[in-house]
């Protein structure tokens, strides 16, 4: 019995779980307007939805780490598929955007998954 109880309770907990994040992802928006405004305008702006994205030198995990952003605007340069990064919470993608700041920097790489506007971005073009 106490072990139908505990399977009971993972399996509820598990649920709840993948509800919020799913719930979380879903609903996350920016807190400003619908799109961003300052950036490159012969560019499209993207928004990194989720917290602590790494902002990376190439389209892996592996390259280094450039910046780190949470719920931002940057200016998408162009897309192309690189590594394949999966996400219990989120899913698979290896598809990667190019990005700047609206001020101006480097050139960096974030993982469409935690980019708003799917697997692959309409209006950005590819690399």
């Amino acid at each position: 019995m106490r072990s139908l109880i505990r399977r009971s309770v993972v399996a509820l907990a598990a649920t709840a779980l993948a509800a919020g994040a799913l719930a979380g992802s879903a609903s996350a928006a920016p807190a400003g307007p619908a799109t961003a405004t300052g950036g490159d305008p012969t560019l499209t702006d993207v928004y990194i939805w989720a917290t602590d994205v790494n902002l990376r030198a190439q389209p892996t995990r592996d390259s280094g780490i450039l910046a780190t952003r949470s719920k931002y605007w940057l200016d998408a340069v162009c897309q192309k598929q690189g590594q394949t990064v999966t996400d219990p919470a989120v899913g698979t993608n290896n598809w990667w955007t190019a990005v700047q700041e609206f001020s101006g920097s480097d050139i960096a790489y974030v993982n469409n998954l935690y980019l708003r506007g799917g697997v692959k971005i309409a209006g950005v073009p590819d690399c």
